[in-house]
């Protein structure tokens, strides 16, 4: 059997990637060593590049409607239980209340992998071109300079099979056969916690306290934070989280639901659907792959959930990628085109990792802090104690409310693919984004009608924006693209906004929306422009080369 690209892992960053590779029209091959039946959903935060993301696929109504409860409120507290005291609250919108940020045309949405990885299978069964087979393992690779021989193996009967494919793209988690197989290292912290995820089922549980419905509650006891609690479903199915330390604990049932009866504050009836004790840890690999293999996603990069960053992380290495895929498969993509993967990628799976733990340690501040004893009593005292623990805490957790920069405010400085245009880079912050058309940036949104914004123009090879009421030439663009057959299209945009949020009158954007050159007139080197945007520049070389040296943490 051959196929152009074997995926490895049906998660939803594998899905992603073959649902992205069908939508361009390149087959591709996708192996689950399980039969996609998930116990646990290990996401539920569907961040806005995502969505942005399944916009672009036509998806946006299948993850609405995918079985969250879009009326429950999104509410972060913090309670010495459920019964106890409130501490704090960080108010948010249902999410059929929630309105977009102006930056972008999509929003956040809840949706737990168990609703999500079935909206993503469906959005790649679409294509007859993309397969997609459970219950088959990867036992073995060999790459070869041509591609790559692996060896599957059927789980159900035991039949072992060769599949040849030109690239293989490793999206199988945390324990990444694909990564060991390359004798990849990661770097960073390899335990933070050790936690034991519950998931239960109690219908009408906001019945039994006093109150208000939120998504997540944060217990803070005589110890510090101790346990948290997420509405997996806004309905009757919620995740608890014990979380532990760096000592490796096995719970028992009994111990399991005293804790939950603790949180709660009270005793009462409730289903224990599954128990997943977890590491939660924060590494990166120190290589996203070789010339013909490579990983994505947990297999990358493996960080605490605090934030929601790690799926969405992941799904930004499988847009990546595929566009590159498909430009190496179809021809115009040059030789180093590839090796960007790994250069653009790997900064944004470190400065995420980073960002999540840092969320996880302002989350156990209590821990190491002590809360006051006050906050735990009766009376004046108490109630004092308790307004400014809440207001500290409060201050302290809002760093990982909004998030807004972390989603889209990535860029890729220093990529061999971006052509710089002298400005300083922006500065990269967590809650506030300020879009802007500099190369290597997300390319900004702007709504050309009611229900079109730039973004749309974005996905199907590059966009050539020419910006204002008097659009400047592009015919040397226009040559040098055919010449390199390079697919490109010329949009004319003459609204103010547009103009004014894209900075330039001639603004290249690559097919992952991020920009590539911009201009207020086309360059004389053209051809030169295009070579590099397209992986053959001269600095690809040189790159591969600094690339493969920086492999300690944080480099």
């Amino acid at each position: 059997m051959k196929t152009p690209v074997l995926i490895v892992g049906a998660g939803p960053v594998g899905l992603a990637l073959a649902g992205d590779l069908g939508w361009r029209g390149i087959p591709c091959v996708l192996i689950e060593k399980s039969d996609g039946a998930i116990d646990q959903p290990k996401m539920d935060l569907v961040g806005v590049r995502t969505m942005e993301f399944c916009r672009r696929w036509g998806i946006v109504d299948q993850v609405e409607n995918a079985g969250y409860n879009r009326d429950y409120p999104q509410d972060y507290a913090w309670v010495t239980a459920l019964t106890g005291h409130e501490l704090g609250r960080e108010r948010f919108p249902s999410p059929r209340e929630e309105k977009p940020p102006e930056q972008s045309p999509q929003k956040r949405e809840r949706c737990p992998q168990d609703f999500f990885d079935p909206v993503l299978a469906r959005f790649a069964r679409r294509f007859p071109h993309v397969t997609l087979r459970y219950d088959t393992e990867l036992a073995a690779l060999e790459e070869q300079p041509r591609g790559v021989t692996a060896t599957l193996v059927d789980k159900l009967s035991g039949k072992r099979e060769a599949i040849e494919a030109s690239y293989l793209v490793g999206c199988d988690g945390g324990a990444s056969t694909v990564r060991e197989q390359l004798k990849i290292a990661m770097s960073g912290s390899p335990v933070l916690t050790h936690t034991t995820n519950v998931v239960f089922r109690r219908d009408g549980l906001e019945t039994l306290h006093d109150k208000a419905p939120g998504y997540r509650f944060i217990f803070i006891g005589p110890e510090g934070t101790w346990a948290t609690l997420v509405a997996i479903d806004g309905r009757d199915r919620w995740r608890f989280s014990l979380i532990g330390d760096e000592t490796r604990r096995v719970f028992s049932e009994a111990e399991i639901r005293a804790a939950i009866c603790r949180a709660v504050g009270r005793e009462f009836d409730f289903e224990i659907l599954s128990v997943l004790p977890w590491t939660r840890r924060q590494l990166v690999a120190d290589r996203y792959g070789t010339k013909r293999v490579f990983i994505a996603g947990d297999a990358a990069h493996l960080t605490s959930p605090t934030g929601g960053f790690g799926m969405n992380t992941g799904i930004q290495d499988s847009v990546d990628l595929a566009w590159k895929l498909e430009a190496s498969l179809r021809g115009w993509g040059g030789p180093g085109l590839l090796d960007s993967y790994q250069l653009e990628r790997r900064p944004v799976g470190i400065r995420n990792v980073a960002e999540a733990t840092g969320n996880l340690k302002r989350m156990l501040t209590p821990r190491d802090l002590r809360p006051p004893k006050e906050i735990f009593e009766p009376g004046s005292a108490g109630e004092r104690a308790r307004a400014e623990f809440g207001r500290r805490f409060t201050k302290t957790m809002r760093r990982e409310w909004f998030t807004l920069g972390i989603h889209l405010g990535y860029f890729y400085e220093g990529s061999p693919l971006v052509v710089p245009d002298g400005t300083p880079p922006p500065k990269d912050e967590v809650s506030a984004y300020v879009q802007t058309s500099r190369p290597g940036s997300r390319a900004p949104h702007v709504w050309l009608t009611e229900d079109q914004s730039t973004l749309d123009l974005f996905g199907r090879g590059f966009v050539l924006l020419r910006l204002g009421a008097r659009p400047r030439a592009a015919d040397q663009f226009q040559d040098a693209a055919k010449r390199r057959n390079l697919p490109l299209s010329i949009i004319d945009i003459a609204g103010d906004s547009a103009r004014e949020a894209y900075e330039r009158r001639l603004v290249l954007v690559r097919p992952d929306g991020h920009v590539a050159w911009r201009g207020d007139r086309q360059p004389e080197n053209a051809l030169e422009v295009i070579d590099r945007v397209r992986g053959a520049g001269p600095e690809g070389a040189r790159q591969r080369q600094t690339s493969e040296g920086a492999s300690q943490w944080g480099t």
